[in-house]
């Protein structure tokens, strides 16, 4: 939700500050993040060593990502629902032969990349909320039982 404040400046005129909620910074910035996600992924040897496409290494990330959005957005209190999308790209990275330790770097930098990404936008968040956001982003989901 996107948020206009009017504050006072110094010279008693006003001035109108619009800020952004983390989900709405995350969803409007989707794609940077993941090409952002990518370069990082290019630079690490040992997850390069696994051959795939630009959309076999991405393709989960707009789902993984809506479902983080998706729990930004709950009420607190709220339970978050379980990860369908974390469960699926856990099963398919060990498909591609992913290591535990491989998939854990790649979120790692998924994190990196989604902290960068609000640190970018220092100027726009909403900081009442911000900290919440940041424990949220980096909780991992419950995964689906099989």
């Amino acid at each position: 939700m996107t948020k206009i404040v009017t504050a006072r400046s110094k010279d008693n005129g006003t001035h109108i500050v619009t800020t952004e909620s983390v989900a709405d910074i995350l969803e409007r910035e989707l794609e940077p993040v993941i090409h952002d996600w990518m370069m990082l992924v290019e630079n690490q040897q040992d997850l390069m060593s696994i051959a795939l496409s630009y959309e076999d290494r991405t393709g989960h990330l707009p789902a993984l990502l809506r479902e983080v959005i998706v729990r930004l957005r709950l009420d607190a209190g709220t339970k978050a629902p379980i990860s369908v999308a974390a469960s699926h790209h856990g099963d398919l990275r060990r498909k591609q032969g992913y290591s535990v330790a491989m998939v854990v770097e790649e979120s790692r930098l998924l994190q990196v990349c989604l902290f960068t990404t609000l640190h970018k936008n220092t100027n726009l968040i909403e900081y009442s909320k911000l900290l919440l956001d940041v424990v949220t982003i980096g909780s991992v989901p419950e995964p689906v039982e099989k």
